[in-house]
């Protein structure tokens, strides 16, 4: 499936057009809209519990949000300063490169960004010409096809499903190219199935890229999430080769639990990083200082805090996946890395539960919302219909809670 760049209407005076093409085209993000909703009703009253949103229930630990406070006092830090980023927190950023993933970049090719999300738009936004095409594995994080289309490229989609443990291969993404493919997007582990590519794998992908000149983008936001003998390994560094035409996005977000300190950061050839900074430059000049000098805390320190989190994440991702194969019409392969299940939930399709009979899976997590009170979001907002994510990166009363309340519901589908 590919997503093209919306047209215009013709016909339509542009002084008439409320809102332009372009930006109408966007679909709202489902899982902020589903965490959105599931807030309200709780601050209504209702004992909702949310599986929506990919969000570490940790704190920021204490010594990084003390150097932001130490920040805050600091006249330095009241002003404007470099749109790429704080020249300290670009050089901890390469230095963490190499410590983490082995792969060594100068400072000069690092963008600090408004979150990853920003990192991801604007690295599109940077290589991408109208018409040029993205090869993106599906399931897919809902942000990924919305970044394309912005900066004017096509998404083409490859979907994997359960049976590979939703990994898609060398074979499928070579039937996707064409003479208009310039980039593939590259994520593992992965948001929303938890899918880790082996060492293996990832070189053979990243051989095809190079094989054909293609550029990669590759978001290592889960990084540090990795589960038994799964391994993260990073694409530029066991296909050193294609580090000229090679992208890497990340953040402070997963790591240390600081969704909301909006720190990413974009790793790339210098002429690339320099187009995406200069993009910034208009968009938003430089991310908070404030933020910053709390993810500059976090990258030079140790990653003691995200191993404790790893912990509880392990517990929760095994008590999650135990729980929802006990319900009849689930699948739920076994998630190895970041923090979501991703069930099939197409053997529950069709049948009647409380007199109603769910179709698709979007109709299915509406279903649990009003009659369970648990927010899920459906496979629809991943290009994979039949599918429900679940993030357990939520306590773990909360976790139990939930799944027992879907398992009770699911359990008189007929």
């Amino acid at each position: 499936m590919s997503t093209a760049s919306p047209t215009p209407d013709a016909s339509v005076r542009p002084a008439d057009r409320r809102v332009s093409a372009r930006v109408g085209a966007i679909a709202e993000s489902a899982t902020l809209a589903v965490d959105a909703k599931a807030k309200a009703l709780k601050a209504a009253g209702r004992p909702v519990i949310g599986f929506g949103a990919g969000e570490p229930d940790f704190p920021t630990p204490d010594y990084i949000v003390e150097e932001a406070v130490a920040a805050c006092r600091d006249p330095k830090n009241h002003r404007y300063t470099p749109a790429g980023g704080l020249p300290e927190l670009k050089s901890a950023i390469a230095a963490k490169t190499l410590r983490d993933s082995g792969w060594a970049v100068d400072a000069s090719q690092v963008l600090v960004t408004n979150g990853g999300k920003q990192a991801i738009y604007e690295a599109f936004a940077a290589i991408l010409d109208p018409g040029d095409e993205v090869i993106v594995p599906a399931p897919y994080w809902t942000t990924y096809p919305e970044s394309i289309q912005l900066a004017g490229g096509v998404a083409v989609e490859v979907v994997a499903d359960e049976t590979t443990g939703y990994k898609v291969s060398v074979e499928q993404l070579e039937a996707a190219r064409t003479e208009n493919t310039k980039v593939l997007l590259f994520v593992s582990p992965s948001n929303p199935t938890g899918a880790v590519y082996t060492r293996a794998e990832v070189e053979a992908v990243g051989r095809w890229a190079a094989e054909h000149g293609l550029w990669v983008l590759t978001d290592e936001i889960y990084e540090h999430l990795v589960y038994g003998d799964a391994e993260f390994v990073s694409l530029p560094v066991v296909v050193p080769e294609l580090a000229d035409k090679c992208i890497v996005v990340n953040g402070v977000a997963k790591t240390y639990a600081m969704t909301g300190w909006r720190v990413g950061w974009v790793i790339g050839p210098q002429d690339v990083v320099k187009a995406a900074a200069n993009l910034q430059s208009h968009a938003t000049s430089n991310v908070s200082n404030v933020a910053q000098r709390a993810a500059l805390a976090a990258v030079a320190g140790d990653l003691s805090a995200v191993d404790e989190m790893k912990v509880a994440f392990d517990r929760r991702r095994r008590t999650i996946v135990a729980m929802l194969n006990e319900i009849d019409g689930v699948l739920c392969p076994e998630p190895e890395g970041a923090f979501y299940a991703y069930p099939s939930v197409k053997g529950l399709l069709g049948r009647e539960i409380r007199g109603k009979r769910p179709t698709t899976s979007a109709e299915l997590a509406a279903l649990i919302l009003d009659e369970a009170e648990v927010a899920v979001v459906p496979g629809e907002a991943f290009g994979t219909p039949g599918y429900l994510r679940l993030s357990y990166a939520l306590g773990d009363d909360d976790l139990v809670e939930g799944v027992s309340r879907i398992q009770k519901l699911l359990a008189e589908a007929r």
